[in-house]
């Protein structure tokens, strides 16, 4: 079996020592590295209600500057996450690089964990219409549409969970269609496409390590049902940087298209109310993901780029997190970035009685909350550069 669009940066699944001492000892001793999740944790964002901080999120962040040094470090950069969805950008990739022919529209909802609305069921079904499959191909987790008002329109439709209501139904349907483009060739099958080792997986995963430069010692299973590869943040920074940048350094390859894609059809890559469209609507040439249990990354066409992860797994914290990283990292410099609507993606609103009695602050930069360095806006334990 071959997978074309191998890069180096780590050996095939099929190669590991899957089960051996030595298998074991090697992600032992990258997860003393590493250390739990919860170790350097540092405040993140703390929650202000009325003149009271009620609550704090802890976690960490790595933003880097457009060289790829670390402009600011919170907690431990290093520390190895399931990034969840937003590794969907670099699955891209790895499936472009095995030859699936997908662009515009059709990319960007591979890369999406969508509302579900009618556009972008109708982009999924395209998708899997021109690989010669239907609904029936996808194997993701059955569910109702994100968006509220989608879903209750999906109901009165007299519909139920469907896989392709699920938000991750484009990047199914964009592996299956990367199954459908080797039909020719033995082990390409759409059939068992979420299995680890099926290539199209294998493809996906040499992306991951390619683009992080993170060797992938943890494989699980994400919520939609496909495999999922660890990294850290500070590689998750590091490939959205190389994807954000590439339609200027490298024009025409997998990540440039995927940037190309995701920033030119921000809707489809979530949803009209949602933080991670409304982050590309406000700053041109941004590549920005969402993931589950409080995982965000996003790329700057500069190549600055961040990453982190909120302990807990919130989304609460993320959009004012979110924001002030990117002004860290010199979104407000783009040319046509809409500052408006930057500050807008940042406020949290805390409510009582249904009217804005506090806030959601960030912990660092500036508008950071009580608690933190007046000189650089950072939590204690934080670095910068």
């Amino acid at each position: 079996m071959t997978v074309p669009g191998l890069r180096p940066g780590g050996p095939l699944l099929t190669e590991r020592l899957h089960g051996t001492p030595a298998a074991a000892a090697v992600v032992a001793r990258a997860a003393d590295r590493s250390g739990d999740v919860a170790s350097a944790a540092v405040p993140l964002a703390r929650v202000v209600r009325g003149d009271l901080v009620e609550s704090v999120h802890l976690g960490h962040l790595v933003v880097l500057a457009p060289d790829g040094s670390v402009a600011l470090a919170l907690g431990d950069p290093e520390v190895t996450v399931l990034a969840r969805s937003s590794l969907k950008p670099l699955q891209a990739v790895g499936m472009l690089r095995a030859g699936v022919d997908l662009d515009g529209p059709h990319l960007a909802l591979a890369c999406a964990s969508h509302d579900g609305t009618s556009e972008h069921l109708r982009v999924v079904r395209e998708t899997l219409l021109g690989a010669g499959l239907d609904e029936s191909a996808l194997d993701n987790t059955p569910d109702l549409p994100l968006d509220p008002d989608a879903a209750f329109a999906w109901r009165q439709d007299g519909h139920g969970p469907e896989p392709v209501a699920q938000n991750c139904s484009g990047k199914h349907a964009a592996m299956l269609a990367t199954c459908v483009a080797h039909a020719d060739e033995p082990g390409w099958q759409p059939e068992g496409y979420l299995d680890a080792e099926h290539p199209v997986q294998v493809a996906c995963r040499a992306a991951v390590e390619e683009l992080t430069g993170v060797q992938a010692w943890h494989t699980t299973v994400d919520g939609c049902g496909a495999p999922l590869f660890s990294t850290t943040l500070l590689g998750l920074a590091r490939a959205f940087a190389r994807i954000a940048v590439a339609p200027a350094t490298e024009p025409g390859t997998p990540l440039a298209r995927v940037a190309t894609a995701m920033s030119g059809h921000p809707v489809l890559v979530g949803g009209a109310a949602r933080d991670v469209t409304r982050a590309m609507q406000a700053v041109p040439g941004l590549v920005a993901k969402d993931g589950a249990d409080g995982v965000y990354a996003a790329g700057l066409p500069d190549g600055s780029a961040l990453a982190l992860k909120v302990l807990d797994g919130s989304a609460r914290p993320r959009p004012a997190v979110l924001a002030a990283a990117l002004r860290v990292a010199g979104a407000a410099g783009v040319p046509g970035v809409d500052l408006d609507a930057l500050a807008a993606l940042g406020s949290t609103p805390v409510l009582g009685h249904g009217e804005p009695v506090g806030a959601v602050v960030p912990a660092f930069g500036p508008d950071a909350g009580a608690g933190d360095d007046p000189g650089t806006g950072a939590p204690a334990g934080a670095t910068a550069s």
